[in-house]
């Protein structure tokens, strides 16, 4: 089931990750969304490659992506893209950034890539069919103690104004984990959550592109992923907390108790 589908993201992520890659060593040109938001030609260029792939493949579909409006269909069938998720990190040269691609059909998703190709990593996985990282079957941590946990988080881009920026959220965590990284890429911090790596991930204000195909990666890995009140997650509202499925109930109980 959907093997064309999930080979086409495969390579359109191995593609716009080698285009990223030799961008990277380049001076790339950088605009501002907001004061902290900023787009790069690398993301645009991106982006148009792995539209220009998928269309080939697939004329007819939706495709969702985080930097162009323009490709919506009326079709169930639906393509979620962050072609640069870390743009920060890549701007600075910093090493952590990767391409996401989803496919999703009748709102759910069913296969996704995520590519660190500074690392040369491509997690996949295919509804049913389970998680892996290249080509080798992942699964989610055994870590039954919060205490005893590596999470990770991010904060959103209005930080700096919002009173709802994950601030008061990551003081309870960090007291009550062994440790809480901000690495700024969610796709990877939630790959990361699939092969063990992380034992627990929350964010607010995540858009369905930053979450699409690393959230079926988690599942598929079991892990669990629901909302702030345990509630079943959907990639297009704001709050997502994801964990190895042993320390969820603890983590929801932080969440919880997050305005006392």
């Amino acid at each position: 089931m959907h093997e064309k589908e999930l080979k086409t993201a495969v390579a359109a992520a191995q593609k716009a990750g080698a285009l990223l890659m030799k961008m990277s060593r380049e001076k790339v040109s950088v605009r501002f969304k907001s004061s902290i938001d900023l787009v790069t030609g690398a993301d645009q260029a991106s982006e148009a490659l792995v539209i220009s792939i998928i269309r080939k493949g697939f004329p007819k579909d939706d495709i969702m992506t985080e930097e162009s409006h323009d490709q919506r269909t009326a079709s169930q069938r639906r393509w979620i893209i962050d072609p640069l998720d870390g743009t920060t990190n890549f701007a600075h040269g910093f090493p952590v950034w990767c391409v996401s691609i989803a496919f999703e059909e009748k709102g759910l998703v069913k296969a996704g890539a995520v590519y660190n190709p500074n690392l040369g990593e491509l997690f996949t996985a295919a509804k049913g069919r389970g998680a892996y990282l290249n080509g080798k079957r992942i699964v989610v941590s055994a870590e039954k103690d919060l205490i005893k946990g590596l999470l990770a988080t991010g904060f959103p881009y209005d930080v700096h104004t919002s009173p709802e920026n994950n601030l008061a959220n990551f003081q309870k965590f960090i007291k009550r984990a062994q440790a809480v990284r901000r690495p700024g890429s969610a796709a990877i911090d939630m790959a990361y959550l699939a092969c063990g790596r992380f034992d627990g991930f929350w964010e607010i204000k995540l858009k369905p592109w930053d979450a699409a195909a690393a959230s079926l990666m988690i599942t598929e890995a079991g892990g669990r992923i629901t909302d702030f009140s345990g509630r079943r997650y959907s990639i297009y509202r704001p709050e997502c907390l994801a964990s190895n499925g042993k320390i969820h109930r603890q983590m929801l109980k932080v969440l919880e108790n997050r305005k006392k």
